[in-house]
């Protein structure tokens, strides 16, 4: 044998053991998520694990890029008509997983089908309540009228998922997680849901857009963080999203691992009870119901603020991983409040505060969260516990699945709690329209206003920010309703969170502000020679 073609074998051998090493496009990608998928139907919850498959089977006009900034998606362009009149220009070709094609007609469907799904814990009609009504031009064209200027309305419809007219006309939500009625036209096909254990998706080769590069898609649901990391370590799944910050130095000291973080637009918050009851978790120190709710008062909101050390929680529980917050969203984000900050650590100001709203020996709350939908959620609400009760608020910790624990939530039956927001659309109208707004389902206002908090002012600079065709203008109400909300403490935000990522060597991932697991963004890695 020539030494040349000796050189060319070798050479050629080496190359499959690299393409061995590899996934190449067609293979499968099993990733670990942290949370459960209530639903299939894109319609049915704003919750974020559920939109989070929507995005691989369903597509919106609007997209979001990695940071937040949109971009076409089912639309190709979008522009204002008049000042009530927004004109939005279909793709052409884009086909649903059945066959048929996209046309203007289920884009209508789509958005009148938002305010008429019945039981959603958590509505998406905030962002179509503007829509008076629909003219569908011809099939790739389609107008929105709105009652009022309404700037935001790509905004809006970045977040509303297009399902088939044909296919979704009458069906029930279980008929989408079926899989009867997940007929989408995004990049992947429903395959099989099996809740509380995965979602498997096949990928559409008949994608308007970029191929992705994975024939089949796993997401197993592993919802402690140990099983997740040893999934990840065992090789049972290619990568895993939000691995505990105290394993991180480990995956990233392992050479067989790649470590991926970002900053998310998620803040991490806590609700009080508003209503003017008895507060259901809330007790005098002998155990029976204060007849008044104590949370009612702006001095006892502010002590248990003051009694939180928030750079403790970023620097012990996160481990660096966060960043402390007063309000809404981060500096990066439109509608960000500069040098408005969270009240300072201050114990006994916080034990001066009870005192003057009539509580010097404090009371017994009981505080929930969720278990394993954010990152550390049970530790921050543990540690949240230990603070306020060492200023006097007794307190014990109840957790549970995000599934039943925000349908509680929504119900009203906390006294203090703990849920995250992510600014879907890239600024405060987010947080303040749905968590702040008094709940208005005729205005579809508050939709995740867990604590039913309300004030006419707040209210008020919310809807005319949402009317501002000027962006200045628009920002400086933005900005005062959140220091009006906050100056209240209409709910208590306590940090912005990192998302993490974790994948073996051979599989990148592009990190997103929007904190999405979207397996389309995974691509493999070729080794270098």
């Amino acid at each position: 044998m020539s030494r040349s073609l000796m050189h060319r074998l070798l050479g050629a051998l080496a190359f499959a053991i690299a393409l061995v090493a590899v996934p190449a496009s067609g293979q499968d990608l099993k990733i670990a998520v942290a949370a459960d998928v209530t639903s299939i139907d894109p319609h049915f919850f704003n919750l974020f694990p559920n939109n989070n498959i929507a995005e691989h089977i369903f597509d919106k006009l609007v997209q979001m890029d990695p940071d937040s900034r949109m971009i076409p998606g089912l639309a190709t362009s979008w522009k204002t008509i008049d000042d009530k009149t927004w004109e939005f220009k279909l793709r052409k070709g884009v086909k649903f997983h059945d066959g048929s094609e996209l046309t203007a007609e289920d884009v209508a469907f789509s958005i009148d089908r938002v305010p008429q799904v019945p039981n959603s814990p958590g509505p998406f009609s905030a962002y179509t309540k503007a829509i008076v009504a629909k003219e569908i031009v011809d099939p790739y064209t389609i107008r929105f009228k709105t009652a009022a200027p309404h700037p935001l309305m790509p905004n809006d419809l970045s977040t509303i998922y297009i399902v088939s007219k044909k296919v979704a006309t009458g069906a029930s939500t279980e008929d989408f997680n079926s899989g009867k009625a997940a007929i989408g036209s995004g990049r992947y096909k429903f395959v099989r849901y099996a809740n509380g254990d995965r979602v498997e998706l096949a990928r559409n080769d008949s994608y308007w857009g970029d191929k992705p590069h994975w024939d089949k898609v796993t997401f197993r649901i592993i919802k402690n963080e140990a099983a997740r990391v040893a999934a990840l370590l065992s090789g049972d799944v290619d990568a895993i999203e939000q691995p505990p910050v105290a394993d991180l130095a480990r995956i990233k000291a392992d050479p067989r691992f790649t470590v991926t973080s970002k900053i998310s637009h998620r803040v991490i918050y806590f609700n009080f009870d508003y209503l003017d009851r008895s507060s259901p978790f809330i007790t005098g120190k002998d155990g029976k119901p204060l007849a008044k709710n104590p949370l009612l008062d702006s001095r006892v909101r502010h002590a248990i603020s003051k009694a939180i050390n928030r750079q403790a929680i970023v620097d012990r529980v996160m481990e660096g991983q966060a960043i402390p917050s007063g309000q809404l969203v981060s500096d990066k984000l439109f509608g960000n409040v500069p040098g408005l900050k969270a009240d300072a650590y201050d114990p006994n100001g916080a034990k001066k505060l009870l005192a003057e709203a009539g509580y010097p020996d404090g009371f017994n709350l009981t505080i929930h969260g969720p278990a394993g939908r954010y990152v550390n959620d049970e530790k921050i609400v543990q540690a949240v516990a230990q603070m306020l009760t060492r200023v006097g608020i007794n307190s014990k910790v109840e957790t549970a699945p995000m599934g039943p624990y925000s349908g509680r939530a929504s119900k009203q039956e906390f006294s203090f709690h703990m849920v995250g927001w992510g600014a879907s659309t890239g600024e405060a109208s987010s947080p303040l329209r749905s968590l702040l707004a008094t709940f208005n389902r005729d205005k579809g206002l508050g939709a995740v206003n867990w604590g039913r908090y309300s004030n006419p002012k707040v209210d008020y600079l919310i809807e005319q920010a949402l009317q501002q065709v000027d962006d200045n203008n628009r920002r400086t109400m933005l900005q005062r309703a959140t220091e009006l909300a906050m100056s209240d403490l209409g709910l208590m935000p306590v940090h912005f969170q990192f998302t993490i990522w974790a994948t073996k060597k051979n599989v990148q991932y592009t990190p997103r502000t929007d904190e999405y697991t979207l397996a389309f963004q995974f691509r493999p890695t070729a080794k270098q020679p």
